[in-house]
């Protein structure tokens, strides 16, 4: 097993990457959806979040209003706080149960977490930060995916400072090109994770 981090900051184009990856045969662990399972009605994570955050981050149709969520964590960094202590050492743990499955096969691991260059993670191989201008980010998390702009700034405040995130880079995918160009990028890391020792 080849084990190797990917992240990269919000609306920069990691979840592009990771299913990139994924096409060339990479498992990924994705921890946003891992998330996203663990936050589902009747799970201890929802139950607690409500208990904390108050009924109205729940939907109409009782699921998590993800929305509502955002409102609360990203304005108050107790708030923020507090999720993590809910959420984090779930996901951890679901993490390490995923990569323990692929322990002994010829696999490449792709552990894609967003703030893997905040926490790390023991024995990965190297980690790719996937790279792109926080104003061009902030376009296009309005343009396509619906946040207003001042949501997505307060998101991208809350994160790393790009110029730190890259120092953490064992190897950097620019995504200021096209779909294309970033095509070509994700090419050249593959190239780079087959270089790469087994851990």
């Amino acid at each position: 097993m080849l084990l190797v981090g990917l992240t990269g900051g919000i609306g920069a184009g990691k979840s592009s990457v990771s299913a990139s990856l994924a096409r060339r045969g990479a498992v990924v662990v994705d921890a946003d959806a891992i998330v996203k399972e663990l936050q589902q009605p009747g799970t201890e994570v929802f139950a607690e979040m409500v208990e904390r955050f108050g009924p109205g981050i729940v939907a109409e149709d009782g699921s998590l209003d993800r929305a509502a969520v955002a409102d609360v964590v990203f304005t108050d960094p107790q708030a923020l706080a507090d999720l993590g202590a809910i959420v984090h050492p779930r996901v951890h743990t679901e993490i390490e149960r995923r990569i323990a499955e692929q322990e002994g096969t010829g696999n490449v691991v792709v552990l894609d977490i967003p703030l893997l260059a905040e926490a790390g993670w023991p024995g990965l191989a190297g980690t790719i930060v996937v790279d792109l201008d926080p104003e061009v980010a902030i376009q296009r998390l309005v343009e396509h995916r619906g946040f207003t702009e001042a949501d997505a700034r307060n998101r991208i405040a809350n994160q790393m400072e790009r110029e730190h995130r890259l120092s953490k880079a064992d190897f950097v995918v620019d995504n200021h090109g096209d779909p294309a160009a970033l095509e070509a990028e994700v090419d050249r890391a593959w190239t780079w994770i087959q270089t790469l020792p087994a851990t």
